[in-house]
C-alpha cells in the first residue's frame, strides 16, 4: 500500500510539472537599454516574474489558451501583449516606452532664468535673495541686474538687456502688462521698482526668446507670479526717523481665502539734514504708498486674486547745467500712480485649464524744469539752446486690459495653449501748453504648444499676431525653442523668435507714421543643475531691424545687432555657510 501511494504521488507530481509552461523573455526600453525590475504577469492570475539586471525574466504558469501578459515598470508606459499558451515554452521580448512626467522631463531654458517655488524650475533667485543681496535695497530689478544678460546702468531705471534700451523690457504680473513698473524718471538717477519681492512666488527673467503669450518687448520679459494664500495671518508695524508703516494680512481658518492691507510713508528730511546730498534737493523727497489684496480658492481648486496699489511722491533737485557751469537746472516732480490687477485661474475638466486676467492703471505726472543762477533765481540767457530747456510738462497714462489663456492637456504632459488679449491705452502730454493725445486699441492672438517627445527631448512652438489702431499695422511673430537632456541635471536648449514693439511715446507724440520695430533672436545654452550648484553658459545673436531714427527725418530705417556669451555660476556647497554667485557677460553691440 505504501509503495502504491509513493508511486501515485510521483505520477501526480510529474503531471503537475508537465502541466506548467515556461515563459521567458527580456524587457528593454525603446532605445534598447536594459530595464531591471519590470513586472511581468499573466493577467487575471498569480503567475508572473520580474526582469533582472540583464533584462531577462522567466516564470512558469498553469494557464492555457489565449492569455494576456501585462508588463509594468515605474517611469514607463504599461503594455499588454496577447499570447497563446500551449505545451511549448514561450520566448518573448518587450520594449517599453518611457512615461513622460513633469518631474523628469527636460525644461526649455534658452534665454530665461526661473526662480520661485515651482518644483521643476531651476531656482536662481528667491524672494529672500532679493532682500538680502547687498546694494539692491530689496528692489527686484536691481537684483536681476546681477544676472548675466542685464547691463549695469546706474543713471536710468529699467532693465537693459543685451544691448537693448530699458524700454525694450516689459514686466508682467499674473500674465498682464504693468504699464509703469518704476517710479517716474528723474534726470541722472535710476528709480526703483514699485513692487515688493514678497508679493511674488515665481519669477521668470527672459533675456530673449520668451513665450508667445507675451509681446511688445524687443529684448526681454520679466514675468512675475503673485503668491496664492499666505501661510499665516500676521500684522506688522515699522517706525524710524524717515519711515512709518504698518500692515495686516488675514488668512481664513480653512486656508481658502485671505485679505490684506498695508500703508507706508517715507520722508527723507531727517536723513538729508545729517548727510549732505549731491544733487541739491530743494524739495525733500517724500512718498506715500498703500496697497490691498484678496485671494479666494474656488471649489474646483482654482484661484481668484486681486491686488491694488496706490503711490504718491514729490521731489525737487538742482543739477549743474551742461551748457553753462554757472547755471543750474531745477527739476521738480509730482507723481501719483494707481495700479489694479485681477486674475482667475480655474480647472475646467477634461484636461482644460483657464487663466483670465484684467488690469487697470493710471499714472499722472507734473514735471517742470527751470534754468536758475547761482542764487537759485530764474534767469533768461538769450541763448536758445539753454532757454528752451525751461519746460512745464503734464502727462497722463492709462492702460486697461483683459487677457484670456486656455490650456488643453494633450498626451502625456504635452500642452497646447491659446488665447488673446485686448489693451486700450490712453496717453496725454501737455508740454509748454502743446497738447498731444495717443489713444490705441491693441489686439493680440497667440497660440503655443509644449511638446514632450520624451523625457529627454522637448519643444515649444508658438506664434503671436498683433494689431495696433494707433499705427494701423499688424505683425506676426513666430517663436520656437527646443531642449535636450544631455545627462543627469544637464541639458542643452536652443531658441529662435521674432519680436516686435511699437515706438516709444516720445517719438509717437511727434508723428504716428511709424511701423513696428523688430528684433530676431538666436540663442543656444547649456545648463547643469545640482541641489546646491548651478552652472550655465549661453551664446546669442540678436538682429535689429526697423528701429526708429530721428535724423534727418522720423522713420524706421534704423538697424543694429547684439551678440555675446554669458556665464553664470552659483554655489552653496563649496564653502559651508556661504552662498555666492558669479555672473559674466561679454557683449558686442552696435545700433543705428
Amino acid at each position: 500500500m505504501r509503495k502504491f501511494l509513493i508511486l501515485l504521488l510521483i505520477m501526480l507530481t510529474a503531471g503537475w510539472v508537465n502541466a506548467q509552461v515556461k515563459i521567458n523573455g527580456t524587457v528593454k526600453d525603446n532605445h534598447g537599454h536594459i530595464i531591471a525590475g519590470a513586472s511581468i504577469q499573466v493577467k487575471g492570475s498569480y503567475d508572473g516574474g520580474v526582469s533582472d539586471s540583464t533584462s531577462h525574466f522567466s516564470f512558469k504558469t498553469f494557464e492555457k489558451g489565449e492569455q494576456i501578459l501585462i508588463v509594468t515598470n515605474i517611469g514607463y508606459k504599461s503594455i499588454e501583449q496577447k499570447i497563446t499558451i500551449g505545451t511549448e515554452p514561450i520566448e518573448i521580448a518587450f520594449s517599453l516606452k518611457e512615461e513622460i512626467s513633469e518631474l523628469k522631463a527636460v525644461v526649455v531654458t534658452a534665454g530665461s532664468f526661473e526662480a520661485g517655488d515651482k518644483k521643476r524650475a531651476a531656482t536662481v533667485l528667491s524672494s529672500l535673495d532679493v532682500v538680502t543681496t547687498g546694494g539692491a535695497n530689496a528692489d527686484i530689478t536691481a537684483v536681476i541686474k546681477t544676472l548675466p544678460g542685464a547691463q549695469q546702468v546706474g543713471d536710468k531705471e529699467g532693465l537693459f538687456v543685451r544691448g537693448g534700451d530699458g524700454s525694450e523690457t516689459k514686466q508682467y504680473i499674473d500674465g498682464t502688462l504693468v504699464n509703469n513698473p518704476y517710479f517716474t524718471s528723474v534726470p541722472d538717477l535710476a528709480q526703483r521698482g514699485r513692487f515688493s519681492p514678497f508679493l511674488f512666488k515665481g519669477t521668470v527673467f527672459s533675456t530673449g526668446g520668451y513665450s508667445a503669450l507675451y509681446g511688445q518687448a524687443l529684448s526681454s520679459a520679466l514675468i512675475l507670479e503673485s503668491i496664492d494664500i499666505p501661510d499665516r495671518s500676521e500684522a506688522n508695524a515699522s517706525i524710524s526717523p524717515i519711515f512709518l508703516g504698518g500692515g495686516l494680512q488675514e488668512v481664513a481658518k480653512d486656508k481658502k481665502s485671505s485679505w490684506g492691507i498695508t500703508y507706508n510713508y517715507t520722508d527723507l528730511r531727517a536723513y538729508f539734514s545729517l548727510v549732505k546730498q549731491n544733487p541739491d534737493y530743494f524739495q525733500i523727497p517724500f512718498f506715500h504708498a498703500a496697497d490691498a489684496n484678496f485671494r479666494i480658492k474656488t471649489k474646483k481648486g482654482g484661484m481668484i486674486k486681486y491686488y491694488t496699489t496706490f503711490a504718491a511722491n514729490q521731489l525737487g533737485l538742482r543739477r549743474p547745467n551742461i551748457d553753462n557751469p554757472n547755471l543750474k537746472n531745477a527739476f521738480a516732480l509730482q507723481n501719483t500712480n494707481w495700479y489694479n490687477n485681477i486674475s482667475w485661474r480655474e480647472n475646467l475638466g477634461n484636461g482644460w485649464k483657464m487663466n483670465l486676467g484684467g488690469g487697470y492703471s493710471t499714472d499722472h505726472n507734473i514735471i517742470s524744469q527751470q534754468i536758475q543762477n547761482q542764487s537759485n533765481l530764474p534767469v533768461v540767457t538769450g541763448f536758445n539752446w539753454i532757454d528752451t530747456t525751461n519746460f512745464n510738462l503734464t502727462t497722463r497714462g492709462d492702460l486697461a486690459q483683459i487677457k484670456a489663456v486656455f490650456d488643453k492637456r494633450l498626451s502625456g504632459i504635452s500642452v497646447i495653449r491659446f488665447g488673446g488679449e485686448y489693451q486700450y491705452s490712453y496717453n496725454k502730454s501737455d508740454y509748454n501748453n502743446y497738447t498731444a493725445l495717443l489713444p490705441d486699441h491693441f489686439k493680440a492672438l497667440f497660440s503655443e504648444a509644449d511638446l514632450y517627445i520624451t523625457n529627454d527631448l522637448a519643444a515649444k512652438i508658438g506664434a503671436r499676431f498683433e494689431q495696433s489702431s494707433l499705427l494701423n499695422k499688424a505683425n506676426l511673430a513666430p517663436r520656437l525653442s527646443m531642449a535636450y537632456k544631455t545627462g543627469k541635471g544637464a541639458q542643452m536648449s536652443i531658441a529662435y523668435g521674432e519680436f516686435y514693439q511699437k515706438p516709444e511715446n516720445t517719438y509717437l507724440y511727434a508723428t504716428t507714421q511709424f511701423g513696428y520695430q523688430r528684433a530676431t533672436h538666436y540663442i543656444i545654452n547649456y545648463i547643469k543643475n545640482t541641489t546646491l550648484q548651478t552652472f550655465r553658459v549661453e551664446a546669442y545673436y540678436k538682429k535689429y531691424n526697423e528701429l526708429v531714427k530721428t535724423f534727418p527725418a522720423y522713420n524706421n530705417n534704423g538697424n543694429g545687432y547684439a551678440q555675446g556669451v554669458e556665464l553664470f555660476w552659483r554655489d552653496k556647497k563649496t564653502f559651508q555657510g556661504l552662498d555666492y554667485w558669479i555672473s559674466y557677460s561679454y557683449l558686442d553691440t552696435k545700433r543705428n
